[in-house]
């Protein structure tokens, strides 16, 4: 299988199972493949057939972008230098979890949820401790005994008790023993809870995107940078977050605008576009459109929301 037919595969299985989707996308190297919406559940998704090529900051970008959006980021991909992806595990990279595409398929058409994750040192399942906990007391069962059952100290029983994820064969000695089921199922967008670090400076950038985001952070904005998008930044406060397209005079607006209406759409955001050379329109594709004079004129940073709301209607 070839990465363009698994992508194909993630598609197909997301829109049978009712997600709206955003348009397959030729570009290379953006820190997602797709972005899919069901009701509240917004799945930012990168798709690669060997999970090694997932550098640490693609998966913060990917991380940050699914944080800010209160999305969730997933890797789909089929093997790693070690081997082939087990099927119902969950493995992470830089607290992205990453699924087989067996496992995606399970879990989105099947509604068969994995029950176990790698982590360093091998495999893990989570305990219901409250289930350990009562099968311990209705059978009169000490923890000496249980510890003694399972190859483990007391305090790795306690801990059990408390919530302490165990390998798969202490798993099974403790449900053989006590006769009752302990393993619950995972939920892969649960698995990552860090949030990805942010860019603070602009100095990176090009001249134009630099003076827009400065422009607009002095205006009260939060500018997020991104890096392997298809927008340049995503620009918030408290109520909004919008997704942010800046064109220099030698990129071609319309095709930038498209893209970034189309992620608006799935996501269910507003897009604005900032634009070096002046255009005729003041709105491509759905995506409002905003020239540099226009934007150094503003003094209030609503004025930026009411202009979106005027040219996308």
């Amino acid at each position: 299988m070839n990465r363009e037919r698994l992508l194909d595969e993630v598609r197909l299985i997301l829109a049978k199972t009712g997600f709206y989707l955003s348009d397959k996308a030729n570009t290379r190297g953006l820190a997602f493949d797709v972005v899919a919406r069901r009701d509240e559940v917004l799945l930012l998704v990168k798709v690669l057939l060997n999970v090694d090529a997932f550098s640490k900051q693609g998966a913060e970008e990917l991380r940050m972008i699914a944080t800010t959006l209160k999305g969730a980021p997933l890797l789909v991909g089929e093997r790693s230098s070690a081997g082939p992806l087990e099927d119902g595990v969950i493995y992470a990279r830089s607290g992205v979890p990453i699924l087989s595409g067996q496992t995606f398929k399970d879990f989105f058409e099947e509604g068969v949820p994995p029950f176990i994750f790698s982590a360093p040192g091998g495999l893990y399942v989570k305990l219901d401790g409250e289930a350990l906990r009562r099968a311990r007391e209705e059978k009169q069962v000490s923890l000496g005994a249980l510890a003694e059952v399972a190859g483990v100290s007391r305090r790795a029983i306690q801990m059990y008790l408390d919530g302490m994820s165990a390998t798969i064969d202490i798993a099974l000695r403790l449900e053989e023993y006590l006769g009752e089921p302990l393993v619950v199922p995972m939920d892969p967008f649960l698995y990552t809870s860090r949030v990805a670090d942010l860019l603070t400076g602009f100095e990176e950038f090009e001249r134009f995107e630099r003076d827009v985001f400065r422009r607009l952070s002095r205006l009260g904005y939060d500018v997020l940078p991104t890096v392997k998008c298809p927008f340049e930044a995503f620009t918030k406060d408290r109520e909004v977050v919008l997704l942010t397209g800046v064109t220099s005079a030698g990129e071609r607006a319309h095709e930038k605008a498209s893209i970034v209406s189309n992620l608006a759409r799935v996501i269910e955001r507003d897009s604005v576009l900032f634009v070096e050379r002046r255009v005729s329109r003041t709105t491509l594709e759905g995506t409002a459109v905003i020239g540099k004079d226009e934007l150094k004129k503003i003094k209030d940073r609503a004025k930026i929301l009411e202009l979106i709301e005027e040219r996308k209607s």
